[in-house]
């Protein structure tokens, strides 16, 4: 009986067509219809601003009313789950791509992820990040079978648009502009210490950082970087592997 009010509250909750569950009655004894729609709209108005915080330049986007339409849309079809709210919209880009409204707009699903990892990555658990002294530390000899351990806050994303630069624009990290050159853009999203980070990474270096995350050598993401992308070059994307913070810990092959 409890299960049965609660799913039937819950749909009435997320669809404002829904009339008053069965059985919800006020003080009165009567059904609180207006009462519940109150409670209601704001629910959802409650929903639709916890998406607007956490996707910021997705709303400077496509702008208020329309994200605020998106929101609600995606609210009805994917109430949250959990109390916590940290974690909703998780699966706003994949709703977002078949939005019918946004199907002018490719690239939309791909900035939702890129700030969907922020998120996640600020609310990551804490690790200090390899210093640039644990790798020179490393006999050469040894650094083909190297492994390393990813930060906590990590990820990777991949887009055959130019995500890094349009959600740089949306957040005011650079001036509104034209993008001449429309090519595909690889993220790296990372905390290394309090602030989060997104670093575009250069030709292979999605592929490289990211067999490191799956825990392969140095030798075998490196030949995996480079058969993706012939200019790959090792020296740049070591440097960025210290200077972005994305790893916490090394060990070698024997040992992992």
């Amino acid at each position: 009986m409890t299960n049965t009010f609660q799913s039937g509250f819950a749909a009435a909750l997320a669809d404002p067509d829904r009339p008053v569950p069965e059985g919800l009655t006020a003080w009165t004894g009567k059904q609180p219809r207006l009462r519940f729609g109150v409670y209601r709209n704001n629910a959802r108005v409650g929903l639709t601003g916890a998406l607007a915080a956490r996707f910021p330049a997705t709303e400077a986007i496509v702008g208020q009313d329309f994200f605020a339409a998106m929101a609600q849309a995606f609210v009805a079809a994917h109430p949250p789950r959990s109390p916590l709210l940290l974690a909703y919209g998780d699966d706003f880009a994949d709703f977002v791509q078949g939005f019918e409204p946004a199907a002018g707009l490719a690239y939309l699903p791909d900035v939702i992820r890129l700030e969907a990892a922020r998120s996640r990555a600020y609310h990551a658990a804490d690790a200090e990040p390899l210093a640039a002294a644990d790798l020179a530390a490393v006999p050469p000899e040894r650094l083909a079978d190297l492994r390393l351990e990813a930060h906590p806050s990590l990820s990777i994303h991949r887009s055959p648009h130019p995500v890094v630069t349009i959600w740089a624009m949306n957040a005011g990290e650079l001036p509104l502009a034209l993008i001449s050159d429309w090519i595909g853009e690889d993220a790296l999203v990372v905390r290394p210490h309090m602030t989060v980070e997104v670093h575009r990474l250069p030709p292979g270096g999605a592929a490289f950082f990211s067999a490191l995350f799956t825990g392969l050598t140095l030798a075998e993401a490196t030949d995996g970087a480079i058969a993706q992308a012939p200019a790959f070059d090792l020296a740049a994307n070591l440097a960025g592997l210290i200077t972005t913070g994305a790893f916490v810990q090394l060990a070698f092959r024997e040992e992992a």
